[in-house]
């Protein structure tokens, strides 16, 4: 054989070895984006579970706002049915600022206040708002690096080849948590 010959295959080797190095990186990105989104999912599930306690440890008092009451009742159960991250994404927001409404009429009613099934409730609910703001952390980390993956030259040429798509990030925060308070003196 010629030399000639022999550093073609080497080329073609290397190559080869490029392309299959890209496509395992694109692999592992893609695994570690969908355990990220499993870990929110997680915490969203233990929200969802928690949230008929809450209803019912409030509904004990009854000159409670029932619409407020409605209101989480509905956001949990679209929330739970919700297929694709875009709806998924908006009713968990409208559930949070649901949530958060009850809290705020909570404060009317001292009794409940000093609740202690509710007071252990709203540590619970806190906590897992807490897991739910990591876990949506470390999704977006790992949804960030794939996409990068994606779309860098030349990973971006075997993720056409193979079919590996841009993932979308999940955001909980409500665009009202994002403007800028206003500060009047």
């Amino acid at each position: 054989m010629t030399l000639s010959v022999w550093i073609i295959g080497g080329l073609v080797l290397l190559a080869a070895l490029l392309v299959i190095g890209m496509y395992n990186s694109l692999v592992r990105g893609r695994y570690q984006v969908r355990e990220g989104f499993s870990g929110i999912d997680v915490q969203l599930k233990r929200r969802h579970d928690l949230i008929p306690n809450l209803i019912e440890t409030v509904q004990g008092y009854a000159d409670f706002e029932k619409g407020v009451l409605a209101d989480v009742t509905r956001l949990r159960t679209a929330a739970m049915s919700d297929d694709s991250l875009q709806d998924r994404e908006r009713d968990e927001n409208a559930l949070s600022a649901a949530l958060k409404t009850l809290f705020a009429v909570a404060e009317n009613y001292p009794d409940l206040k000093a609740n202690a099934s509710f007071l252990d409730l709203q540590n619970d609910l806190s906590e897992i708002e807490s897991n739910i703001q990591s876990a949506r952390r470390y999704y977006n980390a790992t949804v960030r690096d794939y996409n990068i993956r994606v779309e860098s030259f030349p990973s971006n040429i075997v993720a056409g080849m193979f079919g590996f798509q841009r993932e979308p990030f999940f955001e909980l925060d409500t665009a009202e948590e994002r403007k800028v308070p206003k500060v009047e003196f």
